[in-house]
């Protein structure tokens, strides 16, 4: 066994990435105040050619030191909007018939793996603050919430892990993705 080098992985340019078929996500970042995670998150919405990434409230924007730190130039191929709250976003989204589904601990959350994504469908994924999580006018504006089951003594994750976590869960379950 060996390593593969970089030119055997046949990684997409910028531009071939921005006219590829994207999978059926859009990020939502309600509130999210670290860069570094900021950077993390664009860089797995590359990975898993989501796409967009809106940004809302207080989460930076590009271009900026240290979220480049982390997304690795996945600022530049990953399309990405500003919007002043997670709810003008969402109801943006809502009605270009998007399926809104918080990543939150709720009342009637769905554990992750338990939720079922539609083939068809486009779904807006809402990652909330790392200490507040999604604000509560967001999860009232959902269509689901889901929650990742966890079994040790803390009740959340990092929310780049988060989205990671979410994304390879969902994108390996709706047939037909890029």
């Amino acid at each position: 066994m060996r390593k593969l080098s970089n030119d055997e992985l046949h990684r997409k340019s910028v531009p071939e990435f921005r006219s590829s078929a994207k999978s059926p996500f859009i990020i939502v970042l309600d509130n999210v105040r670290s860069l570094n995670n900021v950077g993390s998150i664009f860089r797995t919405a590359d990975a898993f050619l989501v796409e967009a990434v809106y940004l809302c409230g207080i989460t930076a924007t590009p271009p900026h030191r240290e979220i480049h730190k982390t997304a690795l130039g996945a600022t530049e191929s990953v399309a990405w909007r500003y919007f002043n709250s997670a709810a003008e976003a969402v109801a943006e989204l809502k009605a270009k018939g998007y399926l809104i589904v918080s990543v939150e601990q709720a009342d009637e959350s769905v554990a992750l793996d338990c939720f079922v994504a539609e083939a068809g469908k486009s779904y807006a994924l809402v990652f909330g603050h790392e200490i507040r999580g999604v604000s509560e006018e967001v999860v009232n504006l959902s269509d689901a919430c889901v929650e990742i089951p966890q079994y040790g003594t803390k009740h959340s994750f990092n929310v780049a892990v988060s989205a990671g976590i979410v994304l390879w869960e969902l994108a390996g379950k709706i047939p037909g993705k890029p």
